[in-house]
């Protein structure tokens, strides 16, 4: 693709070391500015990244409301847009202040992204949420994907793992319990006992990368493409 190279932007790209971004940010990062395609990665962060790749275009801006706006400045626009932002309630203080970075964040974003140009979206969501929900987490998670899904981008991909496996910065004591029994049966055996409801989160962020260079490379029809568990593990395992 030398004459038209794949391009991407992305937010939540430094993982563990911004407090609202999941980590499958940073593996989203490493595996885009890795590419052997080596396309041109746009990313928005609150602080410096921690790779200096030749591709790598930092968009660094503390105040993440003003990401949209920075978003809209890149010309021309990128191919494809990866989100895998997000925070838990204890690090925003709240859930109506988890919302806003979760929900009206991401939205925002998405919306830049489409009015700046961009035909292949990708949201890393969750397994099991939706809009119908009577947890206030999992009807959040379930109205963001039906509010992107509604902007109508030529392709829509919602990567939706189980339990994510990996570390993080702030501590999260349920999942980290959960993660020790999903080590202890992985030992026995992986692919039998924990494959079917947990995911390493580079792997989940290898797929997210894969899907949207199918979509922007043509391989895929346009529309809407929701990925589950299994799935995403067959995504991640393939070279591209």
């Amino acid at each position: 693709m030398a004459e038209n190279k794949v391009s991407a932007a992305l937010v939540g790209c430094t993982g563990l070391v911004v407090y609202f971004a999941g980590s499958e940010g940073s593996h989203l990062l490493t595996t885009l500015v890795s590419l052997s395609s080596h396309p041109t990665v746009h990313a928005l962060a609150r602080r410096n990244l921690p790779t200096t790749a030749s591709n790598l275009r930092p968009l660094t801006e503390a105040d993440s409301s003003e990401w949209p706006a920075s978003f809209k400045s890149l010309s021309p626009a990128p191919n494809i847009f990866l989100s895998a932002l997000g925070t838990t309630r204890g690090q925003a203080g709240s859930f109506e202040a988890q919302r806003k970075i979760d929900y009206d964040l991401n939205l925002s974003l998405a919306k830049a992204a489409k009015d700046a140009g961009v035909k292949t979206y990708v949201l890393i969501s969750s397994g099991g949420v939706s809009k119908s929900s009577l947890f206030s987490y999992s009807r959040m998670k379930g109205e963001l994907e039906e509010a992107v899904t509604e902007l109508n981008f030529p392709h829509t991909i919602i990567l939706k793992p189980l339990l994510l496996m990996g570390k993080r910065e702030e501590s999260r004591p349920p999942e980290a319990m959960l993660q020790g029994i999903a080590k202890g049966l992985g030992m026995i055996n992986k692919r039998l006992l924990t494959d079917w409801w947990t995911t390493d989160a580079d792997v989940v962020a290898r797929a997210a990368v894969n899907a949207g260079m199918q979509c922007a490379e043509g391989k895929k029809e346009e529309g809407l493409w929701m990925i589950g568990q299994s799935e995403i593990l067959k995504l991640g395992a393939e070279n591209f």
